[in-house]
């Protein structure tokens, strides 16, 4: 398919947009647990995350994967001062899972590919994730102890390790899917 640089450009503004807005609607898709220190999510947002990144490469991938997240925030009252964080680190989730397609395996889809493009951006999010947990919502915002927000961290890290877990697991079958849809109908370039 030959395509002039500017309609590329324009298809790919549009499969970004599509892609945040499935990582918005995937992040809503959740079961909360209460749990001492506060709420516990379970959700597909971050399989979403690492599959725009995927198919996207890194900086499309990125900011489909921050600005949905980040609009997923700002329609949750509890969530709306997270806006600003969220958009960085989801955007890192994207990021990463991209680059690590595209540079360590030359955007060749196979599931094994994928899988460690994912795991290795869900660890990069974890890190921040509970990053962000101990130092901002634990010691600056709640100003609470070292210990408490040491807590803080342990009980978030089982609902992080689960999500990352599934998009581990979601986002190779689905990427490879579509990778797969896309070489059939001679679309593979559109995305690349």
């Amino acid at each position: 398919m030959n395509l002039t640089r500017q309609h590329h450009h324009v298809l790919r503004l549009c499969v970004t947009a599509v892609m945040a807005a499935l990582v918005l609607v995937a992040s809503d898709l959740q079961i909360q647990i209460p749990s001492i220190l506060g709420m516990n999510r379970f959700h597909l947002g971050n399989s979403m995350c690492a599959l725009s990144g995927i198919l996207l490469g890194p900086w499309w991938g990125a900011l489909a994967s921050g600005i949905g997240s980040a609009l997923f925030d700002l329609t949750n009252p509890a969530y709306v001062s997270s806006a600003p964080i969220t958009l960085i680190t989801k955007g890192v989730y994207g990021l990463v899972a991209g680059a690590m397609f595209q540079y360590a395996f030359r955007r060749k889809s196979n599931y094994a590919a994928e899988v460690a493009s994912t795991a290795v951006a869900a660890a990069a999010y974890m890190a921040l994730y509970l990053g962000k947990k101990f130092f901002l919502d634990g010691l600056l915002v709640a100003g609470l102890n070292t210990t408490t927000a040491w807590a803080a961290v342990v009980e978030a890290a089982p609902s992080s390790v689960f999500n990352g877990v599934v998009a581990v697991v979601i986002a190779p079958i689905l990427g490879v899917a579509v990778q797969r849809a896309l070489k059939a109908a001679h679309l593979e370039r559109v995305l690349a």
